[in-house]
């Protein structure tokens, strides 16, 4: 049964199109454009404030506009990396839309010629303590990123999972996806040479995924179940298809290579044909397809899965069609590469659509109204709230909150070893590190703050970034590249739209700052309850990619030896706002968040790069959410070894122990060394004039906390990893 075409475009659009065409378009003419000018593919609602950010770097190759990022990393080798979400369609069908958004990551690293080689994934839920709705899609979108990822054979390596009520209707899926290649292998999403021929390899094209990048491009609404719109995963036939691709590729036959994902066909044609000034002419009846009776608008916006276009020159169509049939691969040669700048759709030879390229691949900008949020008012008005009464409880609670507690539930699940490049393991530090050689390493985490930007955007997508960077300066890597994913609610309410354009500037001015180049990236919006209007908290979310050359510079977060001495890099400020600590035990969302200052965080970011060059220190820690407590218990428990900090040795104008304890003060790291290396820390520390203050050693089993010489914590550590490891299990009935 044909489905009934119901498209989204604005009057305004389809003036626009009528006037570009000289004509009206006809109903398959305006499939095209309906995908190709939503939100989920056009980003014209983002696109004037994404020109802000910078994308050029040394070791830049290819930044945005194409399906991954590429970067040198020597040696004629690359990393390709990009950031995904499937948002809508794990929110309807979580095991599937995760999966399929897995699939879709690694189709876009596949798409400029390279292998994946490594996955981690971003994820944010409701409250799962109090709703059973957010325990449903935790648990399946879990298990569709487990199942999809250890079924291909690429493993997930990292990543964070956080939970707030605001995401109790609007679940995030994010996934990145690393890969690695050749620099002189590397193929790009254009069409350049009329004459070429276009083949369509991998899954039957089927109903699945029809109006999936409208979809994505609306709000929510109670009850939705558009599970037509939700494509089917399909890892076997996904590995298979990567495997031809590869060897397609490395025989030099392939002269073009795109993913199909939002948009399907259609937004594929567009944008190869855009990319390569050509123009291309396409018979639908050739196609492979999975159901019969489907309408030329169907089969073009059609987003099922485990499909790739190919573009390669016409002498080498046999070639390139032994290697499909070897690998037993489906697959049709559909059209040709024409110089008309044409999208011209045939069936059977009919046109049955005619569209100028120049017009269909660039949706008209779309500009909205900005205002500063009311909420944000009360920003600094809140009361102080009192002192707990019982110290240990508090910081028990706090360190095994959800947010806080260790997530190994979740990468358990994970096949994080194979393909035998995993250096540090989940859980080891806050950044993953892959092998690329004997010597070369890459390091990445992915990071958001969405409590900290919900309080001050601009400062919060900063922090996230810098955050994002100490990570990867913590295991001895030096920062060379981001991406960013950007979701937001409906950009078409004013405050919605300012907290998008502050993120943004402030991306952009840390990577301005510190030359961090960012070479893709993904907006979704529309993550908001239709019914209630109820956006989600404002959520960038980072992943910085850093380079580390020789093994012996690898730092993870293990304590290691009695002995050492605990040091805190950085202040520590009486600073809140948009904490852990806040939000978990006094239930308060307001307060003044943490304010990153360039000039102090490039100092300590240096001082620690340097102190791990000469080989100074041993275990390191990025100081961030949960506070000092929250590092130095996950330091502990990474080690299983105990430690005995001084509160008033902490450098800081804080006067309460909650204040020294739950700060998520910027610009701080916990290092451990010999004593005898203090002397050259301290030399270091003084030459990128940043304090830093010998805090407490690591000795015996347990976590004991002090002020001036009274006991006010002790816990066993075996004790606090239980607890931490307990702690999501428990909630979810394991």
């Amino acid at each position: 049964m044909v489905q009934k075409m119901i498209f989204s475009l604005t009057r305004n659009e389809l003036l626009a199109i009528e006037n570009g065409m000289k004509r009206e378009p006809n109903d398959v003419e305006l499939a095209i454009f309906d995908a190709q000018w939503s939100e989920h593919c056009s980003y014209k609602s983002s696109r004037s404030l994404l020109s802000l950010l910078p994308t050029r770097g040394k070791r830049v190759i290819l930044g945005p506009g194409y399906d991954a990022g590429i970067l040198d990393i020597d040696n004629n080798q690359i990393i390709t990396i990009h950031i995904e979400s499937h948002n809508h369609p794990s929110a309807i069908d979580p095991y599937g839309g995760a999966a399929t958004g897995v699939g879709g990551v690694l189709r876009d690293i596949l798409g400029v010629g390279t292998r994946p080689i490594a996955i981690l994934d971003s994820l944010r839920f409701g409250d799962i303590e109090k709703s059973s709705h957010s325990r449903w899609l935790f648990k399946n979108v879990v298990r569709g990123i487990a199942d999809y990822g250890n079924c291909v054979g690429v493993p997930t390596i990292g990543g964070e999972v956080e939970f707030d009520e605001s995401y109790e209707r609007n679940c995030l899926v994010d996934v990145v996806c690393l890969g690695l290649g050749r620099r002189k292998e590397v193929v790009l999403a254009e069409a350049s040479h009329p004459g070429d021929i276009l083949i369509l390899v991998g899954g039957r094209t089927g109903r699945d995924g029809i109006h999936g990048s409208s979809f994505a491009s609306r709000d929510l609404a109670s009850g939705s179940d558009e599970r037509s719109a939700v494509q089917i995963p399909d890892p076997l036939t996904k590995k298979i298809i990567l495997e031809a691709t590869l060897k397609a590729h490395s025989n030099g036959y392939v002269r073009g290579l795109k993913d199909l994902g939002g948009g399907g066909l259609a937004c594929a044609l567009l944008e190869i044909a855009d990319k390569g000034r050509s123009g291309l002419d396409v018979d639908l009846s050739r196609i492979h397809v999975r159901e019969d009776g489907m309408s030329p608008a169907e089969i073009l916006i059609s987003e099922s899965q485990e499909r790739m276009l190919f573009v390669v020159k016409d002498e080498f169509k046999g070639e390139v069609s032994a290697i499909f049939r070897r690998y037993h691969i489906q697959y049709s040669i559909i059209g040709k590469v024409t110089g008309s700048r044409r999208l011209v759709i045939r069936v059977n030879e009919a046109k049955v659509a005619d569209v100028p390229v120049d017009l269909a691949a660039r949706a008209p900008l779309q500009i909205w109204p900005s205002k500063r949020p009311k909420y944000l008012d009360s920003e600094g008005s809140i009361e102080k709230p009192p002192l707990p009464r019982n110290i240990n409880e508090t910081i028990i609670r706090v360190i095994s909150s959800p947010n806080l507690a260790s997530k190994k539930w979740v990468y358990e699940q994970f096949d994080y070893d194979v393909g035998l490049h995993t250096v540090l393991k989940p859980g080891d530090s806050g950044a993953s590190v892959l092998r690329i050689t004997n010597d070369k390493f890459i390091a990445i985490s992915l990071d958001g703050r969405p409590n900290h930007c919900y309080r001050n955007p601009r400062q919060g997508a900063m922090s996230t970034v810098a955050e994002a960077a100490r990570n990867t300066i913590a295991v001895g890597a030096e920062p060379i590249a981001l991406v960013d994913h950007l979701q937001f609610g409906n950009p078409s309410d004013p405050e919605v739209f300012w907290t998008l354009s502050e993120s943004i500037k402030g991306i952009a001015a840390y990577c301005r700052f510190f030359d961090l180049p960012c070479v893709g990236g993904k907006v979704s919006f529309y993550n908001e309850d239709a019914d209630t209007n109820r956006a989600i908290k404002p959520t960038p979310v980072i992943a910085v990619l850093g380079l580390l050359k020789g093994a012996r510079q690898i730092r993870s977060r293990k304590l290691t030896r009695n002995g050492r001495m605990i040091v805190l890099v950085g202040l520590t400020e009486n600073e809140l706002g948009g904490s852990e600590y806040y939000r978990y035990i006094h239930e308060i969302s307001g307060g003044i968040p943490p304010k990153l200052d360039f000039d102090r965080e490039r100092g300590a970011q240096r001082l620690v790069g340097d102190a791990v060059r000469v080989g100074l220190l041993d275990a390191i820690d990025d100081c961030s959410s949960g506070g000092l407590i929250a590092a130095i218990s996950k330091m502990c428990i990474a080690g299983r070894i105990g430690a005995h900090i001084e509160l008033e040795k902490i450098l800081s104008d804080c006067k309460r122990w909650d204040d020294l304890l739950f700060s998520e003060s910027q610009s701080r790291f916990v290092v451990t060394l010999d004593p005898d290396n203090y002397q050259g820390l301290a030399n270091i520390a003084k030459n990128h004039q940043i304090p830093c203050s010998v805090i407490g050693n690591v000795e015996g089993n347990k976590l004991m906390l002090t002020n001036n010489g009274d006991e006010i914590f002790s816990e066993d550590v075996y004790t606090l990893e239980k607890t931490s490891n307990d702690k999501i299990p428990s909630i979810m009935g394991h």
